[in-house]
């Protein structure tokens, strides 16, 4: 790099981070875990982030099942649509698609009410 360049590249460099010591100071408090612990206790803090980011993983892979049975229902249908199974095999389908959705649903619930 030609050098009087390097030099203009490092002054630009020094002075954004300068200025940006204003905007780094007016960054909002982060918001507390759903457990609220006592000011101090890093542990506690901890835990109660590790329990919100458990519930968030868990919601994401509700929602991946949720979206698979609803395409293998889909599909289902299609078959039966296309004469290459039967309705009955679609209502079928529906009824486990619909007692696999509640019994997620029973578990997102029993782990968000249980997890300490």
């Amino acid at each position: 790099m030609y050098k009087p360049l390097k030099h203009c590249y490092h002054a630009l460099t020094v002075a954004v981070g300068l200025l940006s010591l204003d905007v780094q100071a007016a960054l909002p408090t982060p918001v507390a875990p759903s457990t609220a612990p006592a000011a101090g206790n890093w542990l506690e803090l901890i835990k109660g982030y590790s329990k919100d980011a458990g519930l968030v993983i868990g919601l994401v892979i509700a929602t991946a099942a949720f979206l698979w049975i609803a395409w293998i229902t889909i599909a289902k249908f299609n078959e039966a649509r296309n004469g290459r199974a039967e309705w009955g095999e679609v209502g079928l389908t529906g009824v486990v698609a619909a007692g696999v959705m509640v019994f997620i649903s029973y578990l997102l619930t029993e782990a968000s009410t249980t997890i300490v």
